[in-house]
C-alpha cells in the first residue's frame, strides 16, 4: 500500500444514496467502513436521512444524511455547504445518483431528455464543481461517477438513447476532467456497471428477470450493489493514486471492452 495522501479524518460525498436497495447506500457503508465519514445525498431528504442513521449504526462511522436536487446549482450549494459545517474536510466524491429512462427514441419528449440530463450529466457537473473547489484547495481528491454498460452498447439492457447519451457524457466529462486535475493531486474516474439488482430498471428485478439478463454475462448472474461498492471502494482509496481517466467495467462479461 501507498504511504496515505488523506488525513484520518475525511468525509466522502455519495448522491443518489437515499434508497434501501441502491449502489448509493451500499458504497456509503463500505466506505464507512473503511475509515470515512459519510455525507449521504438524495433528492428524497427523508430517504437521505434514514440512510445515513442506518450507516451510523450499523458501522459506527459519522453519518449526515443531506437533501438536495443535484441539477439545482443552488441546492448543491446549500448541501456541501452543510457537509462542510458539519463533517470533516471532503475527501472523496461519489456521483451515483440517476434517472432511467427506458422510452423509445421516437417517443421521447424534449422535456423528458432535458430531465434525464439534467440529473445524470448536468448534475455530476455542478455536484463536482462545487466539491472539486475544497479538494483543489487541499491538493487531494477522488471523484468517481456512475456511467453505465448502455453508454458502451448502445443501451440493450433497460434504458434507451436518453439514458445511453446522458451516461456516455459522463465518461467524456470523466476522461477531460482527469486531464485537468491531474495537477491537483485529484484523480477522477468512472464505473460503468452491467445490470445491478437495483429499483433504477423498473423496480425490483424478479427472479425471472435476472435470469433473462445474466443469460449473456460470462458469471451466469447479475451484479450486487456490494460488487460496486467494493470497486468504488478501491477507487477512492490510497492504492488508486495512479488510476485516473478510467472506466471500469463491471458488468460480469456483458460486455467486453
Amino acid at each position: 500500500m501507498t504511504e496515505s495522501q488523506f488525513p484520518t479524518a475525511r468525509t466522502a460525498v455519495i448522491t443518489g444514496a437515499g434508497s434501501e436497495r441502491g449502489i448509493g447506500r451500499a458504497t456509503a457503508a463500505r466506505l464507512a467502513k473503511s475509515g470515512w465519514s459519510v455525507a449521504l445525498l438524495d433528492i428524497d431528504k427523508a430517504a437521505a436521512i434514514a440512510s445515513a442513521a442506518w450507516v451510523a449504526e450499523t458501522t459506527g462511522a459519522e453519518a449526515l444524511g443531506v437533501g438536495v436536487d443535484i441539477s439545482d446549482e443552488a441546492s448543491v450549494a446549500a448541501a456541501i455547504d452543510e457537509v462542510e459545517q458539519q463533517l470533516p474536510a471532503i475527501g472523496a466524491l461519489v456521483n451515483l445518483a440517476g434517472i432511467s429512462s427506458p422510452t423509445p427514441f421516437m417517443e421521447e419528449t424534449v422535456e423528458a431528455w432535458d430531465q434525464v440530463f439534467a440529473v445524470n450529466t448536468r448534475g455530476t457537473f455542478i455536484v463536482s464543481q462545487r466539491v472539486l473547489r475544497g479538494m483543489i484547495e487541499r491538493k487531494y481528491g477522488r471523484i468517481v461517477s456512475a456511467s453505465s454498460i448502455s453508454a458502451q452498447r448502445g443501451g440493450g439492457t433497460y434504458s434507451k438513447v436518453a439514458y445511453s447519451a446522458s451516461k456516455a457524457a459522463v465518461i467524456g466529462f470523466t476522461r477531460a476532467l482527469a486531464r485537468e486535475m491531474g495537477e491537483h493531486n485529484i484523480t477522477v474516474n468512472a464505473v460503468a456497471p452491467g445490470p445491478i439488482d437495483t429499483d433504477i430498471m423498473g423496480g425490483t428485478l424478479t427472479e425471472e428477470r435476472k435470469a433473462a439478463m445474466s443469460a449473456d454475462t460470462l458469471i451466469g448472474r447479475v451484479g450486487t450493489r456490494d460488487d460496486v461498492a467494493a470497486l468504488i471502494d478501491f477507487l477512492v482509496s490510497d492504492d488508486a493514486s495512479y488510476i485516473t481517466a478510467a472506466t471500469y467495467d463491471i458488468n460480469g462479461g456483458l460486455q467486453i471492452s
